[in-house]
């Protein structure tokens, strides 16, 4: 409302002829710009939350996505067929120090979003951006200090650390065992038949006295 005031304001300075009108007008311009100025602006997440509220159509949790890393940026790569003809402002990324989220709106019919929160260390929102690629998004989270990531949350960290102490045992031979029963659990037929191959040859290895201590 105050910037059609302002643009009404302008024209009737353009148009005005009489010094003290024109002068009033001057003034009445300024107070309207400082008003405007002096607004505050929204909040880039309460926007974003926003517009997911009125987004019609089905959406669409991304979990699948690549990242890897530089000395100066943490990159997610995020696959979306066709994502490149959609226009620009329909592909948004709103970062905090510790997080973003992505929306992309109106792809195939469909909205697709992706929520990173507590990541591993601090980012610069300024210096953060997102590309848009050939069926991709890339995400480019700056990091605040160049140095190595292990992982993209502190939740993967925390996860990892749990896995590690689990095989850190005083018994080398057990870690070892935690270890093939996981490949084994998680492998596929192949993999499940070298890890049974492998057991039965150092079982027979054994009983043949070639391996004095048990296994």
């Amino acid at each position: 409302q105050l910037q059609k005031d302002l643009e009404e304001v302008k024209e009737l300075h353009m148009k005005a002829t009489r010094k003290r009108v024109r002068d009033v007008l001057v003034a009445e311009k300024h107070k309207l710009e400082l008003e405007i100025k002096n607004q505050p602006l929204p909040k880039p997440k309460d926007v974003a939350e926003e517009e997911k509220s009125s987004l019609g159509g089905y959406t669409v949790k991304i979990n699948n996505y690549g990242w890897d890393q530089s000395d100066k940026f943490v990159k997610i790569y995020i696959s979306l067929n066709g994502v490149q003809k959609l226009p620009a402002e329909n592909v948004q990324v709103n970062f905090t120090e510790r997080s973003f989220d992505l929306l992309v709106k109106n792809l195939n019919g469909k909205n697709y979003t992706m929520t990173f929160n507590n990541l591993l260390k601090p980012i610069s929102v300024e210096g953060s951006s997102r590309k848009i690629k050939t069926d991709m998004v890339l995400v480019m989270c700056k990091k605040k200090r160049e140095e190595k990531w292990d992982c993209l949350t502190q939740v993967e960290k925390e996860s990892k650390e749990k896995e590690k102490a689990a095989y850190d045992t005083t018994d080398p031979s057990e870690g070892l065992m935690n270890i093939l029963k996981k490949m084994y659990a998680e492998g596929d037929d192949e993999m499940k038949r070298t890890i049974n191959k492998a057991w039965v040859e150092s079982r027979e290895k054994q009983y043949k006295g070639d391996i004095p201590m048990d296994i």
